[in-house]
C-alpha cells in the first residue's frame, strides 16, 4: 500500500478526534434544548459545534492527515447538527415548518444522488466549497436565531441578523445541491456511454 493509501485508510488522527468531539456534541444539544430548556447551554454547543466545522479539515491538511473516514464523518457530523437542530427548533417553534421542509427536501435530493451514483459503482462526490459554505452559514445562523428566541433583549438585533444568515444558507444549500445533481448526470451518462 503507497504512502498515500495508508494515509486515506488511517482512523485515529487529530482531525477524525475533533469530528468525534464535535459528534458528541449533538446529542448533548438535543438534551439541553428538549430537556431542561438550557437555552444559553445549547447555544454555546450549537455555537462550538458549527464554528469549529472547519478546524477538522484545516487540521487534517495542515498536519497531513486527511482520511477517507475524515472526508466521509465531516460533512455526515454536519448533516447530524443541521438536522438535529431542525427537529429541536420546530418543535421549540424557532423556526417554522416550512424551512425545515425546505432543508429537508434538498437532503432527500442528496440521497436520490447518492442512490443513483451507487447504482452506477460511484461513491459520494467530493464536498463543494458552495455546499460547505451552505453548511457554515446555516450552522452560523442557528444559534442566532436560538438567542433570538431566548432573549427578548437580544431579540432585535439577532432576529433579523440570524434569518438573513439562515435565508442565504438556505439558497446556497440549494444551489450545491444543483450541482449535485449534474455532477450526478455528468457520472451516470459516461457510464452509461462505457457500456
Amino acid at each position: 500500500m503507497s504512502h498515500q493509501g495508508a494515509q486515506a485508510s488511517r482512523v485515529l488522527t487529530i482531525p477524525n478526534g475533533i469530528s468525534f468531539v464535535r459528534l458528541l456534541g449533538v446529542p448533548l444539544f438535543l438534551y439541553l434544548l428538549l430537556g431542561p430548556h438550557s437555552d444559553v447551554a445549547a447555544v454555546v454547543v450549537l455555537a462550538i459545534g458549527g464554528t469549529t466545522d472547519w478546524v477538522d479539515g484545516y487540521v487534517a491538511r495542515r498536519l497531513g492527515q486527511v482520511s477517507r473516514l475524515g472526508e466521509l464523518l465531516d460533512p455526515a457530523v454536519d448533516r447530524l447538527y443541521i438536522l438535529a437542530t431542525l427537529v429541536a427548533f420546530t418543535a421549540r417553534e424557532v423556526v417554522p415548518w416550512q424551512y425545515t421542509a425546505a432543508l429537508l427536501a434538498r437532503e432527500l435530493v442528496l440521497v436520490a444522488s447518492l442512490a443513483v451514483l451507487r447504482r452506477y459503482g460511484y461513491g459520494p462526490p467530493p464536498v463543494h466549497y458552495v455546499g460547505k459554505t451552505a453548511t457554515f452559514i446555516i450552522l452560523a445562523a442557528f444559534p442566532v436565531l436560538l438567542l433570538a428566541h431566548a432573549s427578548d433583549g437580544a431579540a432585535p438585533v439577532a432576529f433579523p441578523i440570524g434569518w438573513g444568515l439562515a435565508w442565504w444558507g438556505l439558497v446556497l444549500y440549494w444551489v450545491a445541491a444543483a450541482f449535485y445533481v449534474v455532477q450526478t448526470t455528468q457520472l451516470v451518462r459516461r457510464r452509461m456511454v462505457q457500456r
